[in-house]
């Protein structure tokens, strides 16, 4: 998992503040401001967004109804409507873009964690750099320590609440 995935998931997760996640997404080379959006477009997917969660991620983005992103999500299947919506290439639109997705993902992800046994337990993924300042402690403990496990549907260290 990359760095920008990490603030993604951050960002969804409520762990990173949304006002200086837009400064961050602001301030990425305009490359990387077009890739960031399909990136969470990609994590709206797989956290199995649907579009009854479009309604309220226009109103956690503070978007109008009548912006762009707003009225795309509204309309059609959701997992179109998202491709559509990653994509908007006016600086404007997409940092709405941004906004609404990040918003979208949060929700999917927050119904995700409430529905999936055992998905809510996972507090957050650690950064690379979490990890690698963790794994030389690590090394050296137990091979049934839960503490910096690998969790297998992430591929990434995670923390276990109430283990």
């Amino acid at each position: 998992m990359t760095e920008r995935d990490v603030i993604l998931n951050e960002l969804a997760q409520g762990l990173r503040p949304t006002s200086p996640g837009i400064t961050w997404f602001d301030a990425l080379a305009p490359e990387e401001q077009s890739e960031a959006p399909l990136h969470l477009r990609h994590h709206c997917v797989q956290a199995r967004a649907v579009a009854e969660e479009g309604p309220e991620g226009i109103r956690r983005a503070g978007l109008r109804p009548t912006h762009t992103p707003a009225v795309l999500i509204t309309h059609g299947r959701v997992d179109d409507q998202l491709g559509k919506i990653a994509p908007l290439t006016p600086r404007d639109e997409r940092r709405k873009a941004f906004r609404l997705l990040v918003a979208v993902l949060a929700i999917a992800d927050g119904r995700r964690r409430e529905r999936t046994p055992g998905w809510a337990r996972i507090r957050r993924v650690r950064s690379p750099t979490d990890r690698q300042q963790r794994w030389s402690h690590y090394r050296g403990s137990s091979a049934g320590s839960r503490e910096g496990h690998v969790h297998p549907a992430l591929g990434q260290n995670v923390d276990h609440q109430g283990d």
